[in-house]
């Protein structure tokens, strides 16, 4: 790696592009990025990334659309999170690592993602402790040496299996997973009626052929996911009675909810609040995602639907799902990619 820039277009394709300033400010102390893009789900600043990584004695400068980080030397401090942002707390933890001295995190983000960032850095010879809990010590090492390391399973795409499962009414086993990582979810999908099947590496999920309506919060780790939200509110579209969904983390993440209202779904919103009448059956219809979740939602509630649906502008969806219509489609959806 030779370059401490990184590319505009690539910074507004993808959020999780802020991530690499934290890891590149440790190898080479300085860093030039734009305003990351990504998923329109409202406002996702990133002062606390930068309030930290000045506090770390790193000088950064905005200007025209561009922020600029840079020391001679990054240094320890103790900081304390607003609120428990799983990318600020990516970020301080890579830039830390590197640094002089212990560096504290307060009121760190809880994540399993979190978890396995220390845990492939500290195969690499770096010192951290808590992650998981809400206090995070990283005491800076001089270098990091090469490892091999397996990431975790994707606790996102094991729920949109289990989702897929339950708005059919189908019978599915997801393997490779780890279900503590999912017991906020277990429950509600055992809420809506489904009986699930628990074992060390898998869950196996068996769907009625209702749903039940049922009420979800989403809060930080370990609450009920937000990127699970979007999921939620596609299946309950369908489901007995009433849901509600109040979504406690990000102010736009419901505009899903219109694209199934031209299926056919019965839903009111206010606020951050989101009722959800269900209705006997969705109609296919021509919907557009507008960001991952929200897309990968309106492909699960296609399942469901009556007819044939067109989910148009599916770019966010590929890139947060390796093959989804291939697996769904050996479940026994119909499927078809068109227009690449």
């Amino acid at each position: 790696m030779n370059k401490t820039e990184i590319p505009e277009d690539l910074m507004r394709q993808m959020r999780s592009t802020v991530i690499l300033a934290g890891a590149i400010l440790g190898r080479f102390k300085e860093v030039t990025i734009s305003y990351p893009g990504g998923c329109d789900i409202g406002a996702r600043p990133i002062d606390l990334h930068l309030s930290a990584f000045r506090k770390m004695g790193i000088q950064v400068e905005e200007r025209a659309g561009f922020i600029k980080c840079s020391c001679d030397k990054i240094t320890s401090a103790d900081i304390n999170l607003d609120f428990p942002s799983v990318g600020a707390t990516e970020n301080i933890i890579l830039a830390a690592t590197l640094a002089e001295g212990t560096t504290i995190i307060n009121n760190a983000a809880m994540e399993p993602e979190i978890v396995d960032l220390a845990n492939c850095l500290n195969r690499m010879g770096a010192k951290i402790q808590g992650a998981g809990s809400n206090i995070i010590k990283i005491t800076g090492v001089k270098k990091l040496n090469s490892a091999s390391y397996k990431i975790m399973p994707d606790r996102i795409e094991a729920g949109t299996f289990l989702c897929a499962a339950a708005v059919t009414g189908g019978k599915i086993k997801v393997n490779n997973i780890v279900p503590e990582h999912l017991i906020p979810v277990i429950y509600k999908l055992e809420e809506t009626g489904c009986n699930l099947k628990i074992e060390k590496n898998s869950i196996e999920i068996e769907a009625p052929k209702k749903l039940k309506a049922i009420e979800v919060k989403t809060m930080p780790y370990p609450g009920f996911p937000t990127d699970l939200q979007q999921i939620f509110g596609s299946i309950l579209t369908t489901a007995k009675g009433t849901s509600v969904i109040i979504e406690n983390i990000f102010e736009n993440r419901f505009k899903y909810l219109n694209e199934l209202i031209r299926m056919g779904a019965k839903i009111t919103t206010e606020g951050r609040t989101a009722i959800i009448t269900g209705r006997r059956k969705l109609s296919g219809a021509t919907v557009k995602g507008s960001d991952l979740r929200g897309g990968a939602g309106l492909i699960i509630a296609a399942l469901a639907a009556k007819g044939k649906t067109t989910v148009e502008n599916i770019d966010f969806v590929l890139r947060g799902y390796e093959n989804l219509d291939e697996k769904l489609n050996i479940l026994g959806a119909n499927i078809k990619r068109v227009g690449e």
